[in-house]
């Protein structure tokens, strides 16, 4: 048996990491996130999206080099590769044309003996008992953590049945947790847990003090954002939205962004990593963590109880209820569309203006307005129908996904990013 690898190397013929290649599909190279070997733009923008594959051939330990149609061409041994070749042990390629961010490899084979099993071999004490023997793997690779807290979760909703506040404040958490987790996986970085909380209570406290006071004062008396007052119809109920909901709320979402950006600038590198704001993931990070207080707040605090009391005055206690969790769970369930998709795409470009802080005026107003049109299109929806809503819905979304993905491509810390699942061997 055999084992190949790419080793990356510099102009020295360093190498710099080595990517193992798979036996059983081709390995592509290139720009593009969905490549198994990932290559930045930033360094190596003489490499084309999808550059070249390597492929197993159908003879054992055999191996060939294609060219994917890439714009500044493949060498091997400083010859071009035209369509399709084969590798030997020792080849260097170089992805690009030499002296313009091209990306320089070494192919290698390394042999390896197969374990010889005995047939009559009895069975282990470890595989019998899995769990004596994959602790660290089970923490890291087999989502633990998140069924530890559905578990936790659902004996405090059997405890609490009966009491229609605490189970539904119990249902909101779990649903909003389990929102700004696929935004934390699709960004795949590593953030403290105890400082996105921080965050996300630090927006919630905030609209119980006067400060939001002053907010709704500038936004919806000085500015025309007087929801409340506008004409029932599309263009009045979208201005006054822009005004009173999309750029009073983004803003205020967007404050716990600039008080972590301020406390990084003040701790060491270490700390700057883990609490500061140093790149656009950074900022989705806490943008939708912000988000996740503000939609529970506004939630629990505002529209449940207020459908609950409007429903309870008819007499019907159990009506009252059901459709304050009719109200709860789509309001909660669609904030990764709603919320954290605003206050995240507007987090991207506030990390953005940190990695380009020459142009952090125009960036920053750009994600502002842009975060706060989509919020106010939302909400001004509503006096058209359901279908517009679903649309901007998944606008929204994709425009999160959308900044996450470029994100990953500019984070400085890519290599350790768990999404890209870029973890070459030393």
């Amino acid at each position: 048996m055999s084992d190949a690898f790419l080793h990356q190397v510099d102009d020295a013929g360093t190498i710099q990491r080595t990517y193992p290649l798979s036996a059983l599909r081709e390995t592509k190279v290139g720009r593009e996130l969905d490549c198994q070997i990932v290559l930045g733009h930033d360094q190596f923008g003489g490499v084309s999206r999808y550059h070249v594959a390597v492929r197993p051939m159908a003879a054992p330990g055999a191996w060939e080099l294609c060219d994917l149609g890439s714009s500044n061409g493949t060498w091997v041994n400083g010859e071009r590769v035209v369509g399709c070749q084969q590798l030997h042990p020792g080849d260097r390629l170089v992805l690009g044309t030499m002296g313009s961010q091209a990306a320089q490899f070494l192919f290698a084979i390394a042999e390896i003996d197969a374990p010889q099993v005995p047939e009559t071999a009895g069975v282990s004490l470890s595989q019998l008992l899995p769990i004596l023997s994959t602790g660290k793997d089970l923490r890291q690779k087999a989502f633990l953590l998140p069924g530890v807290l559905t578990v936790v979760a659902v004996v405090l909703m059997f405890a609490t049945i009966g009491n229609f506040l605490l189970f539904a404040a119990l249902l909101a958490v779990y649903l909003a947790g389990a929102a700004f987790s696929v935004v934390y996986h699709l960004c795949g970085k590593s953030k403290s847990w105890w400082m996105l909380l921080l965050s996300g209570l630090f927006t919630a406290g905030i609209l119980l003090t006067p400060v939001f006071s002053g907010f709704v004062v500038v936004f919806r008396e000085w500015l025309p954002g007087n929801i409340e007052n506008a004409a029932n119809s599309f263009v009045p109920q979208l201005v006054a939205h822009f005004f009173g909901a999309g750029l009073l709320e983004e803003l205020l979402k967007a404050l716990p962004i600039g008080i972590m950006w301020l406390v990084g600038r003040f701790c060491s590198a270490h700390w700057r990593d883990r609490l500061g704001v140093q790149e656009p993931l950074d900022g989705i990070l806490i943008g939708t963590a912000s988000a996740v207080g503000f939609t529970l707040l506004e939630t629990m605090g505002q529209y449940v109880p207020n459908l609950v009391r409007e429903v309870l005055a008819s007499g019907d206690e159990g009506a009252a209820y059901f459709v304050g969790l009719q109200l709860l769970i789509p309001r909660i369930l669609g904030s990764i569309a709603g919320h954290l998709a605003y206050s995240g795409y507007f987090g991207y470009f506030i990390g953005l203006a940190v990695l380009k802080p020459k142009a952090w005026l125009l960036v920053c107003s750009i994600g502002y307005l842009t975060s706060s049109a989509l919020h106010a299109f939302w909400n001004a929806s509503a006096s058209l129908n359901l279908w517009v809503s679903a649309v901007v819905g998944v606008l929204s979304y994709t425009f999160l996904a959308a900044a996450i993905l470029k994100a990953r491509l500019l984070s400085p810390s890519r290599s350790q990013n768990f999404a890209t699942r870029l973890t070459p061997r030393p």
